[in-house]
Formats: C-alpha cells, structure tokens, sequence
C-alpha cells in the first residue's frame, strides 16, 4: 500500500539514520519516463562518477513520481546523497550500487536481493511490504521498514478514497458518464449509502479512518481484526475517540475475528479489504471472493497488490473497484 498523502520528512529521517552518514543529495539525470537501450549505461556512469563516501537511494521506477519528487526536494541541503529513479526493467542491474532501496511497485526476489551486496536497508513509500523477499533480505543483514499510515495521513487518504469509490460504485459512476454523452437523463438509477452494510476485513489504522468517515452516513458497520486487544490505546486517543479495551464501540456495531470472515462477508452489501497481504490473507481473500461472487453487492481492496483477480468483477456480476494505496 502507498502512501496517497505522507508526512515527507519521515522517508527522509529513515534514510539519514540509517546511514549514518553526512546527508546530501545530487539530482539524477535520468529520466523516469523514458526508457532506451542506453538507460542501463546511464545509471552506471551515474553512479561511477559519484564519490565514495556518496550514499545512493534507487527508487524502482516511474511510477509514483511523488515519492522521489519529494525526497529529492527535501534532501537539496544534504551534498552527499544521490537519489536515482531508475526502470523496472534496470533495477536487477544496478542494485549493487546502491546503499538504499524504496521499493515502490517493484518485485524484489530472492535472486534481485542477493545482488544487493552495498545494500543496508529496503523501505516502502507507504506501508505495503508483500512485494518484498523479507527472508532473502534478513539472510543478506538487509533491514526492512515501512512507514506507518496513521501518523503521516496515509490512513486517512486511504479511507476517503474508499469512501470515493463506494459512491462512484453505488451511483454507477461510469455509466453515468455514458448517459451524459449520449444525452439521456434520469438512469442509470443509483444506490443511496444509507442503510448499507459495510464489512471492514482488517480493523487497522484505514480501517479505523474508514470507519469514523463513514459513520455519518447512516450504515452499518462491521468489522474483523485478528485480535482487538492489540489496539494501540494510544493510537485511538490521538484521534479524539473514547477507548474501551483497545478499541470504540462508537466506531462499529458488530466485530469478529478472522474466524468471523465468511460469516461477515455473507451478510454485508459491501466488503472493504484493509488486510496486510501476506500468504494467509491471500489464500483467505481469494476463496471468500470467489465463494461469494455475485452475493456481494460491492468489493473494494485497498491494497497495490490486491489478492484476488478483480478484474473479473468487470465481466460479470459483482462490482469491484481497487486503489494503489
């Protein structure tokens, strides 16, 4: 999951305590956008003619552009650190030069991870980590970090953009559009919020958001989270909510665990996934979405790489809609 709205110094901070090092930064010739046959040999003269004691951030590809935008903007006082934006295709190339490494969209393999032989650290611009070998990186003594979405924003962006995608869905957003083209008024007829259930699968730090955005809304609101007494109380306080065990009755009317997953998702007009992707969410995402295909009025994965194959929802009966969070 990216982050849609983040508190631009903390990538920053991680970098420099992780280095160690004098900061600086020192503006890439390189082009994101535009890939050649000489892309490889740029990045490489690049890098051979920086300075020894230069710690270099490779940011994986195009995409994005925010997050290096930023970083690059925010480190112009520090002479010693080269921020790189480099091609998908060019990363397993150059990885060896580089001592930092924002992950972005990119894949990182064992065989990728191995190449990495300057490499001290590994980090999100946001907080999904699935894309990344964590074993490979923890047997080369490469760390991992994420930023978490609570205190940068990231949460909130996510939930307001969940809540966009409901009404987009609910009002039929795209064949609203066609209609205007072809000048007919009064259809698609839409769907009103009010009186929805709406399942939150991961009662996180966007699922909390979520959760208070939605309440004026007049629905439901159910939610699982693998164990609700690990809430940090803290969390909740600092957005202004009573705490009663880890957790506000205000904010959902019915919670359950894992367990309580199918049983939530047949009962809900719309299931919102806020899990962190991992081997067991995936496996458990892609059986409930197929178990209940057509009986879900409305799926939404908040979530870059979503579990299941959503593209099938445009084929057939169960809208669905994703965002890169």
């Amino acid at each position: 999951m990216f982050c849609n709205r983040l508190n631009k110094t903390t990538l920053i901070s991680a970098v420099k305590r992780t280095c160690g090092l004098p900061c600086a930064f020192a503006l890439s010739n390189l082009s994101p956008l535009h890939f050649s046959t000489d892309t490889l040999s740029e990045v490489e003269q690049m890098v051979g003619n920086s300075d020894k004691h230069i710690t270099r951030v490779l940011f994986c590809g195009p995409y994005f552009p925010a997050s290096h935008q930023y970083t690059k903007e925010y480190l112009q006082k520090y002479p010693f650190i080269q921020v790189d934006d480099v091609p998908l295709a060019v990363v397993p190339d150059v990885i060896s030069n580089y001592n930092i490494c924002i992950v972005k969209n990119m894949r990182l393999t064992s065989n990728i991870i191995s190449r990495a032989t300057q490499m001290k650290l590994i980090m999100q611009f946001g907080v999904g980590l699935e894309g990344v070998d964590i074993d490979a990186a923890t047997k080369y003594g490469i760390k991992v970090a994420r930023i978490p979405g609570d205190a940068t924003g990231n949460a909130a962006s996510c939930a307001e953009m969940a809540i966009y995608l409901m009404l987009g869905l609910l009002r039929k957003q795209n064949e609203m559009q066609i209609s205007i083209k072809q000048k007919r008024l009064g259809e698609p007829a839409g769907e009103t919020l009010l009186g929805k259930t709406v399942f939150i699968m991961g009662f996180g730090n966007i699922g909390i958001d979520l959760a208070k955005r939605l309440r004026p809304f007049g629905v439901k609101i159910i939610a699982t989270k693998r164990n609700w007494a690990l809430h940090s109380e803290g969390s909740l306080q600092s957005n202004g909510f009573l705490i009663e065990n880890g957790t506000n009755d205000n904010l959902v009317d019915e919670k359950g665990s894992h367990e309580d997953i199918y049983k939530f998702a047949g009962e809900s007009d719309i299931v919102v996934c806020c899990l962190s992707m991992n081997k067991e969410t995936v496996s458990l995402c892609s059986l409930l979405y197929f178990v209940y295909f057509g009986k879900i009025s409305y799926w939404i994965a908040l979530k870059w790489r979503c579990s299941v194959d959503l593209e099938l929802a445009h084929l057939d009966k169960l809208p669905a809609s994703t965002t890169n969070s």
